[in-house]
């Protein structure tokens, strides 16, 4: 009996208890439901709210993390040449989406990319040449008087190859083509500097036969990709216009010593042996 009867009260504080949860239910929903508005007072709806930004976003962040690592690692570098500062992974993942702690592939990847340098904790760029301006951008070129190639030093910092065409332009440098590459080489316009030339480099240049007539070498600086200073044929083509005439050629005299030349050098005999030879 008195467990019927502790059963009973069990049930009735069961109910007491629902019938509270419904009140304060009931409550709220009156609280939350606006009167309505008058006809007076009825304003044009409120435009609904649209969600493709941030869906185009996120499928932008989706598509960066399912690329191959590659271009994940591609993406990275490019961001650390543009910073130029180091960054930890958390600033990588929120700068270019990649994110390296969670990509073991791409981290692992990263230390041992030669244009990247990992102290531990960062990321940053990593350049051939460490440079930050143009003083220092001139002494490494003076310490390479046989010439510094232009292609590795286009990373050392974002305004060096303008730097390069200024010091070009100051007279302090030369940039010259390399027919074989095509490419720019930088060399020291110092006289301090000291530049040795091969045996084998001075008898080519010396035993190069140039052509007699301009136009000719004219021809062979545009066959090897060179713009001429001169125009020989148009500036003799005007002339031919005018009726101004070529000046011609005149032979140098061969000056011979003969009896009458006047002896000055007489200390030196063995040029004389002729005259004294003739004379007797």
């Amino acid at each position: 009996m008195s467990s019927l009867q502790e059963s009973l009260n069990k049930f009735k504080k069961q109910q007491e208890k629902c019938q509270s949860t419904l009140t304060s239910i009931a409550k709220q929903n009156s609280k939350a439901t606006p009167p309505k508005p008058s006809l007076s007072s009825v304003s044009t709806p409120s435009p609904p709210i649209k969600f493709s930004n941030d869906t185009e976003r996120l499928q932008h962040i989706n598509s960066i993390r399912k690329a191959p690592v590659g271009a994940q690692i591609k993406r990275v570098i490019d961001l650390l040449f543009e910073k130029r500062q180091a960054l930890k992974p958390e600033q990588i993942n929120q700068e270019c989406y990649v994110d390296v702690n969670a990509n073991k592939a791409v981290f692992d990847s990263l230390k041992k990319n030669p244009k990247v340098h990992y102290d531990g904790e960062r990321f940053s760029y990593k350049s051939k040449h460490d440079l930050r301006n143009k003083d220092q951008l001139l002494v490494l070129i003076r310490k390479f008087p046989e010439g510094l190639a232009v292609i590795d030093l286009k990373d050392a910092y974002p305004t060096v190859m303008d730097d390069l065409q200024s010091l070009k332009a100051a007279g302090q440098i030369w940039l010259l083509s390399n027919f074989d590459s095509q490419e720019d080489i930088a060399y020291p316009n110092d006289p301090r500097v000291p530049i040795k030339v091969d045996d084998d480099l001075k008898q080519l240049f010396r035993g190069i036969d140039l052509p007699h007539d301009m136009i000719d070498i004219e021809k062979d600086l545009q066959k090897n990709g060179m713009k001429p200073a001169t125009n020989t044929a148009k500036r003799r083509s005007m002339a031919e216009v005018h009726g101004i005439a070529p000046k011609p050629k005149t032979k140098k005299k061969k000056h011979e010593i003969t009896k009458r030349t006047k002896l000055t050098n007489a200390h030196l005999p063995e040029l004389f042996k002729n005259l004294n030879g003739s004379g007797s």
